[in-house]
């Protein structure tokens, strides 16, 4: 791997929207940090020039949600395959969700994982802490300890915790610490032994249902415990029209709420199960249509403020099952950008919401220093070539997960070059 040296990114267009730059510029990096954009620096000498000419230059993006599946589940993947992916895909920050094998519930185990990234060195890897032990539901975790050894919030992954009073308790201790809780909406009674929305689509394939219902009733229980505790909170990859209006709502009355999508909530509905396509197996399910029109809007106004991959690569044999057997899941990391690129193609957002919302608005949600290059700021660097047209091949993924829906879907867009920290940790050979 290339040590961190003096990089000259040449005549690339810049888009940053943290500082409201969108320009075709130089950038240079010196010692792991941004120096400046434009003129050259006094006394700068580059170790490496990139010819950035034709090619957008943006801050490395930030995942909200990245399953490693390191420790625990390495016959799946493993920490150093999927940070491979994730610097082909430009994400210099990935958010690991607590639902390891063992769970991040203890300080070491959030000290493992950050320093197992700092040794691979690709990319960030960020832990999300468990907010009860073992994913339990009945007792907090301590997350205040969690916090200091590393955690940037605090999640029971995709376990709901059914006791009302326990999500309430856990909101106040994450409040009294100003710590942010990330929730994922799924009631488990609603949802029960159902594999697929609710709908037309499920009723002629004759497969057990998702309601709606199962989502917005848990977002309007939670935001009913956020105005009463005053914590921070983010719902992650909501589905449903439904609640991104109930979110909307609860911001405009003062609620510190944020929301993300995942891509392929924006790209396929309960249609594209067909004729039960397994890789459309996903948790929370896709929805009709009208969702996915309505989280597209949402994004291009700013009312979700992240997309996210949603990363979970599985070996082969866990999607060959019966749909509703077969594990729920989309490996996404090395077709995030290509598919955010894809919304840009179809006019549904513009190139600058796209770069805020997989750069600042990720790293804005979890108050980290990142998704931004300002002068001083750690140079996490994404660079792509957004005219490169090709179809989508799964076997050239680095990811060791090959379960993509997107196989052959015609793309644009190549990450060309990926820097982390000064160093650059992937090139197109």
């Amino acid at each position: 791997m290339a040590e961190a040296g003096n990089i000259h990114i040449r005549g690339g267009r810049i888009i940053d929207p943290q500082n409201n730059v969108d320009s075709v510029d130089d950038l240079f990096i010196s010692q792991g940090r941004i120096v400046a954009t434009g003129k050259v620096p006094d006394g700068f000498t580059a170790d490496e020039t990139i010819n950035a000419e034709n090619q957008v230059v943006c801050a490395g993006l930030v995942d909200l949600s990245v399953r490693m599946r390191e420790p625990g589940l390495e016959y799946k993947a493993t920490l150093k395959s999927e940070s491979a992916a994730a610097a082909a895909g430009g994400i210099t920050t990935c958010c690991c969700p607590p639902d390891t094998k063992p769970i991040i519930d203890t300080p070491a185990m959030a000290n493992m994982l950050t320093h197992r990234g700092v040794e691979i060195g690709l990319t960030q890897v960020l832990p999300v802490g468990a907010l009860t032990t073992e994913l339990g539901g009945v007792m907090l975790s301590d997350m205040f300890a969690l916090s200091q050894a590393g955690c940037v919030a605090f999640s029971n992954a995709d376990t709901p915790i059914t006791n009302t009073l326990v999500i309430r308790r856990a909101m106040e201790y994450a409040s009294s610490f100003d710590l942010l809780v990330i929730l994922h909406a799924n009631d488990p009674w609603l949802t029960d032994d159902g594999c697929m929305h609710e709908g037309e689509i499920s009723t002629r394939l004759g497969l057990s249902g998702i309601p709606e219902a199962s989502e917005t009733a848990i977002i309007a229980r939670d935001l009913a415990l956020i105005e009463q505790t005053g914590v921070k909170a983010h719902f992650a990859r909501i589905s449903c029209a439904r609640s991104v209006d109930l979110i909307v709502q609860a911001r405009e009355r003062g609620l510190k709420v944020t929301a993300d999508v995942a891509i392929h909530h924006l790209h396929l509905t309960d249609f594209d199960v067909g004729s039960f396509n397994s890789l459309c197996r996903v948790m929370p399910p896709l929805r009709s249509e009208r969702d996915k029109d309505r989280l597209r809007q949402a994004v291009a106004a700013g009312e979700i403020q992240a997309i996210c991959s949603d990363h979970q690569p599985h070996e082969k044999d866990a999607k060959l099952a019966a749909f509703s057997e077969a594990e729920p899941g989309i490996s996404g990391l090395e077709t995030l950008l290509p598919l955010g690129l894809k919304l840009v193609d179809e006019n549904i957002i513009g190139m600058n919401t796209l770069i805020s919302s997989l750069t600042s608005g990720p790293a804005s949600v979890l108050g980290i220093n990142a998704g931004d290059l300002g002068p001083g700021k750690q140079a996490d660097v994404c660079i792509f070539d957004p005219e490169s047209e090709y179809l989508l091949d799964s076997s050239k993924f680095l990811s060791r997960g090959r379960n993509t829906p997107f196989q052959n879907w015609p793309l644009r867009g190549r990450v060309s070059h990926t820097i982390h920290a000064g160093r650059l940790v992937y090139s197109v050979k």
